[in-house]
């Protein structure tokens, strides 16, 4: 079983005015184990076929990863961020199923403009 070490990055909709809800971004870092460790090509009608991956990854829990297990929704590893498709809690683990590639809303890198937190 390979060893896990990355952040999951967890969106929430927020009110940060009276009446003006935007999704936030926050990311924590967690210790683990990849359970399930596959890939697979889905063919599209774009030049290039998506790659999704079937992998599985056992992460030891914090009581905020418990409290907020439902607002999980990328795991960065191997370089890039994937969709978390299913969560399942197996205390004092949870269980995070990948998918494919994640493009919503994530905190912004160091190098990028505008700081190191927000939407991008």
């Amino acid at each position: 079983m390979a060893k896990f070490y990355g952040n999951v990055g967890y969106i929430k909709n927020t009110e940060i005015e009276p009446g003006v809800w935007a999704d936030q971004a926050t990311e924590r870092p967690y210790y683990g184990d990849v359970t399930r460790n596959t890939s697979r090509f889905q063919q599209t009608d774009g030049v290039n076929d998506d790659i999704n991956v079937n992998n599985v990854i056992s992460i030891v829990a914090d009581p905020y990863a418990n409290e907020n297990f439902q607002y999980m929704r990328y795991v960065e590893w191997m370089g890039a961020k994937w969709k978390i498709t299913n969560t399942e809690i197996r205390y004092p683990r949870i269980i995070l199923s990948l998918g494919g590639l994640y493009n919503g809303n994530s905190t912004r890198t160091p190098n990028q403009t505008g700081g190191t937190a927000g939407n991008s």
